[in-house]
C-alpha cells in the first residue's frame, strides 16, 4: 500500500490502492477536508471524486509526473484542483496558507516523512486540520516482527512503503497535537492493514 512517488509500478500501487475496502476510509477523511485543501501524494487522484463542499479548493501535490497525468482525468465537478508536481518535502505553497491537509496511505513511502510533516505544519493556517489515514507499526508484538522482517523487500515492490512506519508517533513528533485517531486492524494480512485513522493540528 501507498503509492508516492511511485513512478516504476503506478498500475500496481494503483490496483492496491482501489481496494473497495478502502472507501469508507477515504469517505471519512476526504468528507471531512474544508477550504482551501492539500492533499500530499495525491497520486492517480482516486480521492478526487470523495471532495465535497465545504472543501472550496484542492491543491494536488504529487511528484510522479505520469501519476498526475492520470490525476487530471479525475477531477471532480464543481470543485476547482490546482495540480503541483513537488514533493512532500519541499511544499511550494505560503506559510498559513491552507485550512486542511490531507494524507491517505502517503506516509508510509514518503521517503522524509519527518521534514514533510514539518512542511504540512508550516503551510496549515493557525487551526487548520491534518486529516489522515494511514498504515503502520502494529501494538502487536508477533505483527511488529514480521512488518520489520518484511518492509526490506517490500519497499522495492511498492513504490516504498514501509510498513512499519509509527504513524501516530511520527505525526506527534513532528509538530502536531493529535485531536482524534482510530487504530484497528482492516481485513486483510496483519502487517499490512493495520490503520491509523484521525485528525490533528499544528501544536
Amino acid at each position: 500500500m501507498g503509492f508516492y512517488g511511485d513512478v516504476i509500478l503506478p498500475k500496481l500501487c494503483d490496483l492496491a490502492m482501489r481496494h473497495e475496502r478502502l472507501r469508507p476510509y477515504r469517505e471519512r477523511v476526504i468528507g471531512a477536508a474544508e477550504g482551501r485543501v492539500l492533499e500530499i501524494g495525491s497520486g492517480s487522484g482516486l480521492n478526487l471524486p470523495f471532495y465535497r463542499p465545504p472543501a472550496r479548493e484542492i491543491l494536488a501535490l504529487e511528484p510522479s509526473p505520469r501519476l498526475l497525468d492520470m490525476a487530471r482525468r479525475a477531477v471532480p465537478a464543481g470543485i476547482p484542483v490546482d495540480f503541483i508536481e513537488a514533493s512532500a518535502e519541499n511544499i511550494p505553497l505560503d506559510d498559513g496558507s491552507v485550512d486542511t491537509v490531507v494524507t491517505t496511505w502517503t506516509l508510509c513511502t514518503i521517503p522524509g516523512a519527518a521534514a514533510a510533516l514539518s512542511e504540512m505544519r508550516r503551510v496549515l493556517r493557525p487551526g487548520g486540520r491534518l486529516l489522515f489515514v494511514e498504515h503502520g507499526r502494529s501494538p502487536d508484538r508477533g505483527v511488529r516482527w514480521w512488518q520489520d522482517a518484511i518492509t526490506p523487500a517490500w519497499r522495492p515492490i511498492s513504490g516504498g512503503c514501509h510498513l512499519n512506519r509509527p504513524i501516530r508517533s511520527m505525526i506527534e513528533r513532528n509538530g502536531f497535537r493529535i485531536d482524534r485517531v482510530e487504530m484497528g486492524y482492516m481485513p486483510g494480512p496483519k502487517p499490512m492493514t493495520f490503520m491509523y485513522e484521525g485528525s490533528a493540528r499544528p501544536a
